[in-house]
């Protein structure tokens, strides 16, 4: 008889582990986004506040250059501070996909959680060069969610304190027969795709296929407007260079130790409030000698016990190998 007590708790205790592992997939997946919401919010407000102090004229024009049209040129000065990792530095909007974020300098997953985020050691959007830019797929927003749906010729507007500039979709290589894609796949270490070539041109990298890292999606779009003056560069070796594409440590896919303390802290403490909740359900019930009085300590016991969980599911996801 007490063998099939212990069996029973084991079964109680694996169904349970169940559930959180369920909860945490569906806090991946929808929580994660409530966190981006806020920090994009925030964002917002700061790159706002940027646009309003610039002393530039931010306006250019949206049509091609060619012989016959004349643009105004973009007066933005060039001697623009280099902006410092996780400050906003711009906004991406592709309306063919749904996406309008501000992006963020630096491309750690510190930084992603909070939307798209610049890699340091290209050109800033809107200059001449391949500035390029990464995104979640699957969390945290999914920002970059979509990129295998656009098409050659879609269009991607950017915006910074040195103007408003527009990209086209470049036309990818494909198969006889097959119809032409806005997009290409490679793998982690395939870094030429940050190279500058001469040709001015936006890149958006994402992990590939969603919901893991393997691989990567690519998306490269041609500017269409005239490039802005362009700015320094962060020093590769000092702490405002961030982290760069590198082939031996994918910044895409590496997990962020400094949560580890953060996330056995809150999980002890959600382990602490369930079952202090628990044995206050079980002494109400002795006391007042009715399964209705236990209730009354879960209706208090399990709101704290989700935002502490909450906050312990936002460490661990911070702790992951890759977060998508």
């Amino acid at each position: 008889m007490q063998i099939w007590r212990v069996v029973g708790a084991i079964g109680r205790a694996m169904m349970r582990a169940g559930v959180l592992v369920l909860l945490f997939v569906v806090f991946q997946l929808w929580g994660t986004g409530l966190i981006t919401e806020r920090q994009q919010d925030h964002l917002s407000s700061q790159f706002d506040r940027l646009l309003e102090a610039s002393p530039a004229d931010t306006t250019t024009s949206t049509a091609p250059p060619g012989p016959d049209v004349t643009s105004p040129p973009v007066t933005a000065p060039a001697d623009l501070p280099i902006p410092e990792p996780g400050d906003p530095v711009g906004r991406i909007s592709i309306p063919g996909i749904d996406v309008d974020f501000v992006y963020l300098q630096g491309v750690e997953l510190k930084f992603l959680r909070d939307g798209p985020g610049h890699f340091p050691q290209t050109p800033m959007p809107g200059q001449a060069g391949n500035a390029a830019l990464a995104g979640h797929r699957t969390t945290y927003a999914a920002p970059f969610n979509r990129l295998d749906e656009l098409a050659p010729g879609d269009e991607i507007t950017i915006q910074t304190v040195q103007g408003t500039f527009t990209y086209r979709v470049d036309a990818q290589p494909v198969g006889d027969g097959e119809e032409p894609k806005g997009h290409f796949i490679v793998s982690p270490s395939q870094v030429e795709i940050l190279e500058q070539d001469g040709t001015n041109r936006l890149t958006l990298v994402a992990c590939h296929p969603k919901y893991s890292a393997s691989q990567r999606i690519v998306v490269t779009a041609t500017l269409e407007t005239p490039a802005a003056p362009s700015t320094p560069l962060p020093d590769p070796d000092g702490e405002s260079a961030s982290v760069t594409f590198d082939a031996a440590e994918d910044p895409l896919a590496g997990g962020d130790t400094s949560a580890r303390v953060p996330a056995l802290a809150w999980t002890a403490l959600a382990i602490g409030v369930w079952f202090a909740t628990w044995f206050a359900s079980r002494a109400v019930r002795r006391q007042k000698g009715t399964w209705a009085w236990g209730l009354l300590p879960y209706l208090v016991g399990v709101p704290v016990f989700a935002v502490v969980l909450f906050i312990a599911f936002t460490d661990i996801a911070r702790l992951l190998p890759a977060a998508y």
